[in-house]
């Protein structure tokens, strides 16, 4: 090799500092204009996930609330609130169509069962339950209202759509609303607990979880949010949670309110929302 080619070979000191000079400028670019905008489209897909995650959970409070039997929230404080969620509910015959007729509800005396003159959205089964008249919170949960289907079977037209045999059950005396709601056996009870709720200690991630846990009756009314094993997840990383009810809200008598409060904190992004819901507590 001469010595002009070695002298050739490699970069020379201008073209160094040329490639310094264009990284750098590359490099800053990146940092002004590029990283901002990818900062930004995580920051958008983490509070979209976020906010998804919050709503599915207060929907599905929601649903379970709308489709409780009346009066059976119960709130030992702000983090919980238990309810009992129904399957099904209709109208029962109050009334004879002949003169041994026993298949309709008589409030003087115990019933055994009755024809259902409702289509029901779904049939119910043995060993279900059914409730009349919840005018009490603990009244369902202490059986006081509530029996359990023996049997299913279907009457002639012009008796009902349904006929159901329930063990023995004293409907209060003069109740005339006729409307019955039927308890699935495997879902007897529900509480949703908001347990753990707060932030990590960078200040980034919530630590809480939200679980839907589904219960036995029970006739202690709760005064703390019970243990959440064997519950299932609706939410993780809650900031914060916060449930109110208010079994009476405004001049209406039951007519009731609940209102819900949700934050969820991820990758310092948090995303909080609230939710109402109007609570039917007619039996």
């Amino acid at each position: 090799m001469t010595s002009l080619q070695r002298r050739s070979a490699g970069f020379t000191l201008i073209e160094l500092i040329f490639v310094l000079v264009l990284t750098t400028i590359i490099g800053g670019t990146v940092a002004v204009f590029v990283r901002p905008a990818i900062r930004g489209y995580t920051d958008t897909r983490d509070r979209s996930v976020l906010g998804d995650m919050g709503d599915t959970a207060l929907r599905r409070m929601v649903r379970d609330i709308r489709m409780a039997v009346p009066n059976s929230l119960r709130t030992p404080n702000e983090a919980c609130f238990e309810l009992v969620p129904t399957v099904a509910g209709g109208r029962y015959r109050m009334g004879p169509n002949t003169a041994n007729d026993a298949w309709w509800v008589d409030t003087s005396q115990a019933t055994t069962g009755f024809d259902v003159l409702s289509t029901l959205s779904r049939q119910p089964a043995v060993g279900d339950f059914v409730v009349i008249n919840n005018q009490n919170g603990n009244d369902v949960y202490s059986a006081t209202n509530r029996a359990t289907i023996s049997a299913v079977a279907t009457p002639t037209a012009t008796q009902g759509t349904l006929r159901l045999t329930i063990s023995s059950l004293q409907v209060s005396p003069g109740y005339d609303g006729g409307r019955f709601q039927v308890v699935n056996q495997n879902e007897r009870s529900v509480f949703y607990v908001c347990d753990g709720a707060g932030l990590s200690a960078d200040g980034l991630t919530g630590t809480g979880v939200l679980w839907r846990i589904r219960r036995d009756f029970n006739a202690t009314y709760p005064t703390a949010c019970p243990g959440t094993g064997g519950g299932t997840v609706l939410a993780r990383n809650i900031r914060s949670c916060r449930f109110v009810y208010s079994p009476n809200q405004g001049a209406t008598q039951q007519s009731g309110f609940v209102y819900l409060e949700l934050a969820i904190t991820r990758n310092g992004e948090t995303a909080t929302l609230t939710h109402g819901a109007h609570v039917l507590n007619a039996p």
